[in-house]
């Protein structure tokens, strides 16, 4: 490895720790716990793991553990492992990650795994794998939604994802190709990334600030096959790369970031929306799709592939079919300009306006952490076991605030921003 890589790779680690988590003297640190899909620390990324864990020490850890993952093992589990089992998980996973989560220390999810890793196995199990997985995670969830902790998402380059992004470039190169975008879309590059990192998380910040001034009733969307118009909850709340735990703790909890992202009303979504972006899951593409919603739910599917992959993840559950997100990115973004599809909902959400189907963040509402189930159902959340984005966003998009009394502002324009801050 060369003496920029090395020194671009600590940097990296510096922004984790520092931005990401913003790690404090005597917390508990998780790394690679999952907690939005079934990913853990690959083996082979443990040099970078080895310089996270040292600079959590440095900064004051009390104690880091790791959840290590080979993704063989999953394969080996599909091809010698009785096929009634798949409903069974390993329940002390989530014990772990609910203690630390519960307990206000501090997790790390490192969301990297070869999109391909199941493309030959039944969907069938993979599908009964997924549920079981979000099922046992429905507690952590909750703590998500609650704010509880210091989390951060972050992803690096493995063999397998390499080839599936780089197919086209020499198989030796891939693997240095794609670290020099993460460095590039993370700001890694920068002289002084933690400061680089300050100043963005400070105007995505203020971008949200100025949404959460206008109180707007709803948001118009408007682009070829997208006529959309997503109703507001009263008591909304717009966040950005940086969030509060409940106890104090200001983190960035995706690196990278480019959205400003509030909370839609259950029941009032109403239009067509046409997904401009694959939706990746579980091995498998859903493309060219459109979705349309009437009081808030989807009630017609149109894709031209993975139509019943899509339509199995909308009835998972009730509130699967209804959304719990929705996140303004600018045209512009890093991740957009780079053209390119990653397989990886980390980057690619950053490259486009979005929706999630199902579950809704409680701390879209203020003072929402604290709310039951049922308090945020009456506010118009949405309780689901899923939470998957759906890209939408492009370079031809306007979307527009629509006021109490009716008026419509201009929030962007052509896909980028359409106000200063």
């Amino acid at each position: 490895m060369s003496s920029e890589f090395e020194l671009n790779l600590d940097k990296y680690a510096d922004v984790i720790i520092k931005v990401g988590l913003n790690l404090q003297s005597g917390q508990h640190l998780l790394i690679g716990a999952p907690i939005f899909s079934d990913t853990y620390a690959p083996i082979e990324l443990a040099p970078l793991v080895r310089l996270i864990v040292a600079k959590a020490y440095k900064v004051g850890a009390r104690f880091v553990d790791v959840m290590w993952i080979d993704y063989q093992l999953q394969l080996l589990r599909y091809k010698y492992a009785p096929k009634d089992s798949f409903e069974e998980f390993p329940s002390w996973r989530t014990d772990l990650v609910h203690d630390i989560g519960k307990s206000g220390d501090a997790i790390l999810v490192i969301y990297a795994e070869n999109p391909d890793l199941l493309i030959n196995e039944d969907p069938k199990l993979v599908n009964i794998s997924q549920q079981t997985f979000f099922k046992h995670m429905a507690p952590i969830m909750d703590l998500v939604v609650q704010n509880t902790m210091n989390w951060a998402v972050i992803t690096a380059p493995i063999d397998g994802w390499v080839d599936k992004v780089f197919p086209d470039i020499p198989p030796d190169k891939r693997k240095d190709k794609f670290w020099d975008i993460i460095f590039d879309i993370c700001r890694i590059k920068h002289k002084d990334p933690v400061s680089a990192w300050q100043d963005h998380v400070n105007q995505l910040a203020s971008r949200s600030n100025y949404l959460n001034q206008k109180e707007y009733m709803s948001l118009k969307f408007t682009a070829t096959g997208t006529d959309l118009t997503i109703g507001l909850p009263k008591g909304h709340m717009w966040h950005s790369g940086s969030m509060t735990s409940q106890n104090g703790i200001d983190f960035t909890a995706n690196i990278p970031t480019e959205e400003v992202f509030t909370i839609p009303h259950k029941d009032k979504t109403e239009g067509v929306v046409k997904g401009t972006k694959p939706l990746y899951y579980s091995g498998s593409l859903v493309e060219n799709y459109t979705l349309t919603f009437s009081k808030g739910k989807i009630v017609e599917v149109v894709a031209k592939k993975g139509e019943d992959l899509l339509r199995n993840l909308i009835e998972t559950d009730e509130g699967a079919s209804y959304l719990g997100e929705i996140a303004l990115v600018p045209h512009s973004s890093p991740i957009s300009q780079s053209g390119l599809l990653y397989y990886n909902i980390l980057l690619d959400e950053n490259a486009s306006n979005h929706i999630a189907l199902g579950r809704g963040y409680k701390f879209s509402f203020k003072g929402g952490e604290t709310l039951s189930d049922k308090e945020f159902a009456a506010l118009g959340g949405n309780n689901s076991l899923i939470h998957i984005d759906c890209m939408f966003g492009s370079g031809e998009m306007d979307v527009d605030g629509i006021l109490d009394n009716g008026n419509a502002e201009p929030i962007m324009r052509k896909g980028e921003w359409a106000f200063e801050v």
